[in-house]
Order: structure tokens, then sequence, then C-alpha cells
């Protein structure tokens, strides 16, 4: 540890450079507080194809009550009502404040175009067709700007600072600066999901699992952790765009999904709408039944026909056309080839609907959050939760009675400094080697389909893990943090699969195929887990708000 490490201050530190992030920093600069917001790169955000908000230009029957009732039915009742109320009343407001900064969503006359995404009784989702995510991201970084918000870039989160129980800032550090820390009143994690636990996998690689780690370091539990949702129509090829997701609202304009035989095989699942009105985990399971039985192409794949779809359609998911146009493919003869891939996770820090995780001075939003989407999230729903939850907890964190009278922010430095220097050792073993063999583990134990058998020996599998951890070589502080990382990313992992064994059923994106009737009368409730003071992971049963 160096002999001295710099500490600023400020009322409220936002931890993500998300949508999440950046919502909650602007949130908490309007309620009047000073905000630092750091993060290191942008994470999933300028990924987002669209956003749901119930506002009726598209169809006038949709209604807040309308988008509240599809997600509790998307979500297989598992959802905290809380949150789903504080969604549904808030989307349309979230929408307002972007279109009123400058985001340029499709529409015309004072009317927004709004598509059709699984799991929506209407047309809900609104677009920017050059990128949706990225245009908000943009205009919420500009507007941040603007309220002088302090931005600390390049920067990772090493620990999270405590003064007894409280939250009150965070270590970070940068490659050229070394460790520095902000001390706050209150602090905002918003660091995305499970990031690249799971070898085929939607997230780009700077999301981890740290927003979760950083949250369990300091006492708050994790919910619904077992609900990892799987993309349905993630492009295996062009090659050259493999990892991206083909739009399930492409679906709603027309594009069919055919197996190597040709046939449109969701008529066999959803013999009424086909590749509609059906959410992404029952779709996901469908596309891999037909692989796993045969009838996928060789390289495991179901055709994504984008042929079909009318030119005007297909042409208003410009990012998309144009990266496959770039890959040599032209989508209006040539359709590129989908699997499903680990793409979000339904749960996370359990918080209430201001955003905080009962720990004084930790508020949390975005995916990094759990409890909105219940077992399975609506498609265009991730937006529409990193917006309002992220704005919830911003505002929550503005308003946080905690003072920076008496607190001691050297010493909370040191502890935190001093738990990465625990992670300085030597060793003869790499830690992307340990990452990339705990990536083989998950979709074996904790999968699309899923078994109490392949569970158990996941468990063990990371166990035996878990002890070659200390041989990892650490012998500097960047070392220090990727071990520090690989380690929260075996925990998450170890709770991911408990949750897994522990749910003795199937619901939404947790299919047991030893266990496969819904059992609403045991488990419609939520699995909780928190770690205990020597480390170990404790799992309890909560009710749901």
């Amino acid at each position: 540890m160096p002999s001295t490490i710099d500490i600023r201050t400020t009322e409220v530190l936002v931890l993500g450079g998300g949508i999440a992030g950046f919502r909650a920093a602007v949130a908490a600069a309007e309620a009047g507080s000073q905000v630092t917001i750091v993060f290191f790169a942008r994470g999933a955000s300028p990924y987002i194809i669209g956003c749901n908000a119930p506002i009726a230009h598209a169809d006038g029957r949709d209604t807040p009550e309308t988008y509240f009732d599809d997600m509790v039915r998307g979500g297989y009742g598992l959802n905290d009502r809380r949150l789903v109320q504080l969604v549904a009343t808030e989307a349309a407001a979230a929408q307002q404040e972007l279109s009123a900064i400058g985001v340029p969503f499709a529409g015309a006359d004072g009317r927004l175009d709004q598509r059709h995404l699984s799991g929506n009784t209407y047309r809900r989702s609104i677009y920017v067709p050059e990128g949706t995510g990225k245009a908000i991201l943009d205009h919420l970084h500009a507007r941040a700007r603007s309220l002088g918000i302090a931005m600390l870039p390049g920067r990772k989160v090493v620990r999270l600072l405590q003064d007894g129980p409280d939250v009150v800032g965070a270590l970070l550090w940068e490659r050229k600066l070394g460790l520095s820390a902000v001390a706050a009143k209150s602090v905002v994690v918003a660091l995305g999901g499970i990031g690249r636990l799971y070898e085929d996998s939607t997230y780009p690689g700077d999301v981890g699992c740290h927003g979760y780690g950083l949250a369990l370091e300091a006492g708050a539990s994790l919910i619904d952790m077992e609900f990892v949702q799987f993309e349905p129509v993630v492009t295996v090829w062009p090659e050259a765009c493999a990892g991206m997701e083909m739009p399930t609202g492409m679906l709603g304009e027309g594009a069919h999904l055919l197996n190597a035989q040709g046939e449109r095989f969701m008529f066999r699942y959803n013999p009424e709408h086909g590749e509609k009105h059906i959410e992404k985990a029952k779709m996901s399971l469908c596309i891999q039944r037909e692989i796993d039985e045969g009838r996928g192409f060789e390289d495991r794949t179901v055709l994504f026909d984008t042929t079909v779809v009318p030119r005007e359609g297909l042409e208003s998911y410009v990012s998309h056309c144009k990266r496959l146009r770039a890959a040599g493919v032209e989508p209006t003869t040539v359709a590129p080839r989908v699997r499903p891939a680990a793409h979000s996770q339904m749960g996370g820090v359990f918080i209430d609907e201001t955003g905080w995780s009962g720990i004084p001075g930790l508020y949390v939003g975005g995916e990094t959050a759990g409890g909105l989407h219940g077992a399975s999230r609506l498609a265009g729903n991730g937006c529409s939760d990193t917006l309002v939850t992220g704005a919830a907890a911003g505002r929550g964190a503005a308003r946080a009675k905690g003072s920076s009278a008496d607190r001691d922010w050297g010493a909370a430095v040191k502890r935190a400094a001093e738990q990465l220097d625990a992670f300085v050792r030597p060793g003869d073993a790499r830690c992307d080697e340990f990452k990339r063999q705990l990536r083989q583990v998950m979709p074996k134990a904790a999968g699309i389909w899923r078994s109490g058998h392949a569970a158990e020996e996941g468990l063990l599998r990371l166990g035996e893990l878990g002890a070659s951890l200390d041989s990892v070589a650490a012998r500097d502080e960047a070392e220090a943090i990727e071990a520090l990382e690989a380690s929260r990313m075996l925990t998450v992992a170890k709770i991911i699969v408990s949750a897994v064994l522990a749910r003795t059923e199937s619901r939404g994106a947790h299919q047991r195929t030893d266990c496969p009737a819904q059992d609403d009368a045991n488990w419609l409730q939520h699995l909780s887990y928190r770690l205990a003071a020597d480390g170990s992971i404790l799992q309890d049963l909560t009710p749901i708000h």
C-alpha cells in the first residue's frame, strides 16, 4: 500500500458509467447534491436497442396498468411489486425527460414510433434508429457535464469505504495514477450485471460481477440470482457479428425463425402466434430445444430470417443492418444464424423503491439491483429499468441523512487498501486461466436447462477452483485487483449455482429438468444470499413485497 492515498470528497458518489449510473448522477445533481461519478468504461448500455414506455402513441389502449400486468406476468409473479409500480408509473416520465434533453427518438408530428417487443401486450418500445443506448448515454453524459458533475473515467472500484456499517465512499484504482479514494455522504452502485461469467455471453468485457461483490462485502443481500436470462437470438454467423443481439422487435416486424429443415418451428411451441407474443425466456428454451434435438444447423444455430421483413421495417434497424453489411451479409437476401447466449441477470441487490439496499449510505440501481423482473425480463425493459431505478437511487442518495462530520476517512481508506494488499502474493497460476475455467463451469451448472445433479457437480467444481485461487499470481496492484475480481466472480457463481440447486421448481429463466413444474405454493418467494463475518455464504427466503 502506498504511504499516502489521495482522498477527495463529494456528497453523492456514483459508481458506474452506463445509463443507470449517469441517470443516478443527473437525478442526484438535480436534487441539489454535489455529485462525482466514477467509471471504467460504458458497460452494456451502448448496445441497448429499445426502451419500453407506456405512452400509447402507437396503440391508444396501452396504459401503465397494462404495463404493470405485463411485467408481473412476464416475471412469473416473482416481481417486487414496489419496483414494478415504480417503473410502470415513471417510464413515461423518463421518456419525456430524455426527449427534453434532446434524445432523438424515432417519430413525427409529436408522436413517437413504438415497436412491439416480445412479452409486451402492445407496441411499447421507443427507439433511436442509429442506436438507442448510445444516444441516451451520450445525452445523459452531456446533461451531467452541464450540471457540473465531476467525472473520474478510467477508474476501477476496488472496495467500498465503510465507517462501521455505513458506506462512506470508495477506494479506486487507475493504471497510471494507482490508488485514490472518494469520500461521500452516500454511494450509488450501478455497475451492471454478471458480465462474462459465462463462456457464451453478450456482455462486453468491461462488465463484471463487481457491483454484486462490492454490495455483498458491505453487508447487502442478493436475491433471485438463479434467474439468468439467455437472450434467444444472438448472432453466431457471420463471425464478424458474433455476439450481436438480433432484435426481438424485428420478429414483430415479420422476421421468421427457421430450423435447418426450413420449418418455422416456433409455431410448434406457440401455435397461435409463432415468434410473436412470447417472452424471451420461453423463446430461448424453444430455440435451444430445436438445437438439442438435432434440428439446428451444424454450428448449433437456427436461422433468423431477415429476408422476409418489409424493407422499411428492416432498414429502421440501422446499426444492425450496417454491421451485417460490413460483415459481407446483405440482410435483405441472406439471413444470419443465431442461438441463445447468457444476456442478463434478473436478480441483484435487494432494494426498496428508493434504491436503498438496507445498508446506511448504499443505494443501487440498474442491473446491479434485483427484484423488478422476477423470473424473466420483458424485452425492452432493461433500458426502462436502468432509467427509472437509476433515477430513484440517485434521488434516494441525495436525500440520505448521512453526514461527513466526525468520519475517519483515513482509517476507512487504510482498511480497504489492506484488504487489497491481502491479494498480493506469488503464484504459478494465471488469473485469466482461472476465469476461463470458471466460465466453463457455469453453462453446465446453471445453463438454460438445469438439474440438481448438474448443480451439485458445479458446486464441487467451484469449490475446487476456490481452493486454487491462492495459487493465482498477483505480484502488484494491477494483478491483485484482477485476483480480487476473480474472487468476486467465484462468490457470485457459487450463489447462482446454490440458488439453482435450492429452487426445486421451474419458473421463467430457471428451468429444472428434474423439477419441471412451477410450484407457487412453496416457491413464490425470493431466495436471498449474504455473506457471514467469516466470508461464508448464508441463504434465506424473503417474501415478495
